[in-house]
Formats: C-alpha cells, structure tokens, sequence
C-alpha cells in the first residue's frame, strides 16, 4: 500500500472513530436528563425503579389536597387511575382540587415524592385585561 493511500485510511478511520465517540457522549448525556411522562393508570401498569425520575400529569382528585404547613399530600386522578403525591414546597397558584397538573419526581412504593409542581391553567384563559366586547 502506498503511503499517501495508508495516511487517508488512517484519517478516515480517526474521524469515523471520532465521530462515534461524539455521538455517544452526547446520547448518554442526553438519557441522563430526559423524564418519561406517564398518566396515573399508566404507572399501575408498568415497573418503574425507585431511582428514575419521572412526570405524572393528571387532575387533582376533589377532596385530596391535605396540607400541613409547607408539606402537601394531594392525588392525581386520570379518572381511571389515582397516585399519591407528596410534596414539601410552595405550590404555584394556580394550584387547587379540580384543576390540572404535572408534578416531577420519583415513585416509591405506589406514592410519588415530588421535587417538581406545575399547575395548568385553562388553555380558554384571557387576561382580565383583555375586553372581548361582552
């Protein structure tokens, strides 16, 4: 083989190696920070470790919602299936029985320990600023 033909083997070979490392690198730390979203009949159904963190959205189930000064318990429903959430923070203000919501955090032992509570509003709001002609 000549040397100018082993020298461009060489190099094609050190960037497809190159490359590929690259594109590891970036999936592995992209799988390292994605969140799976599941609804609340769908955590019944599937094993999830302790350890994964996940999203749950659904509706605050009426009557659920205990608080005990910055602790709140409450259950999302999907109206087929309910989880319990536990969370320890200040919960946006949006946030009642009824309405929407996403919470973030880990399952352990059918009860969800949220690090994360995102409230939806309804997606028919206006600002109260806003005159619609009524």
């Amino acid at each position: 083989m000549k040397p100018i033909r082993k020298k461009r083997l060489m190099s094609v070979l050190l960037i497809l190696i190159t490359s590929a490392l690259g594109s590891y690198l970036i999936i592995k730390a992209l799988d390292s920070n994605l969140d799976f979203f599941y609804t609340p009949s769908e955590l019944t159904d599937q094993e999830i470790p302790n350890n994964k963190r996940i999203k749950v959205g659904g509706m605050v189930l009426e009557g659920s919602v205990l608080r005990e000064k910055t602790k709140i318990e409450f259950v999302i429903t999907d109206y087929k299936g309910s989880i319990e959430v536990v969370f320890d923070g200040v919960v946006p203000d949006l946030f009642k029985e009824g309405s929407g919501v996403v919470v973030l955090g880990y399952l352990n032992e059918k009860t969800l320990y949220a690090e994360e509570v995102l409230a939806k509003h309804d997606e028919n709001y206006m600002p109260p600023s806003i005159d619609i002609g009524n």
